[in-house]
């Protein structure tokens, strides 16, 4: 039986993060500081920013919620790409989901940003998409999918507009659109079936 790709993130996730908690030259070498990329020249660091987190709450939100969404979503994506279609969409959220934030701070020394975030919620999103009426556990109070979704979206566009508190709000937003785009791209009939399910629950 194959190791779980989803499993393998993880993993490789939370080891890369500790090394950060520990190191702090490692981490950051690792995260994404847009102007010192563009100085040295580099991209690079738009991906490997999604390996390292700023404690251990922040990692362990992200890894718990990607241990139970991720499942699902790698046994939808893993027959597309060779096999590759989950690491090619999880890495995707991460590069994707931070652009709209870190290109505009080309030029901001004092922008830096890290975390998996961004690809997280691409992954729920898509989740949330093929089913939209499955209950979540929020501070273990059962909500629906599709409402928690449209709560997290509202509440984060606000936060994104009011500032502040140190979060990339933009990330959440971008990464779950994007989880969105990209698996109804990759499979259309996902969105007139997400429709039907929403008028069926």
């Amino acid at each position: 039986m194959p190791l779980s790709g989803n499993l393998i993130i993880i993993a490789v996730t939370c080891l890369i993060s500790w090394i950060g908690f520990k190191d702090r030259a490692f981490l950051e070498r690792w995260l994404l500081n847009p102007y010192q990329a563009r100085r040295k020249n580099t991209v690079l660091p738009y991906l490997t920013y999604g390996f390292v987190h700023a404690d251990f709450t922040h990692l362990l939100f992200n890894m718990i919620t990607l241990f139970f969404f991720g499942q699902v979503m790698e046994r939808f994506f893993q027959p597309h790409f060779g096999g590759l279609g989950y690491y090619i969409f999880y890495l995707g959220g991460i590069v994707v989901s931070i652009l709209p934030s870190a290109l505009p701070n080309r030029n901001n020394p004092r922008y830096s940003t890290l975390g998996a975030s961004g690809a997280v919620s691409a992954v729920l999103f898509a989740y949330i998409l093929l089913q939209p009426w499955s209950m979540l556990l929020i501070y273990f109070i059962p909500v629906p999918a599709i409402l928690y979704a449209v709560f997290y979206t509202a509440y984060s566009i606000y936060l994104d507009k009011r500032g502040g508190d140190n979060v990339n709000h933009s990330a959440h937003l971008w990464g779950a659109a994007y989880g969105v785009l990209f698996t109804i791209a990759l499979e259309p009939g996902v969105f007139p079936e997400f429709l039907s399910k929403l008028t069926n629950f």
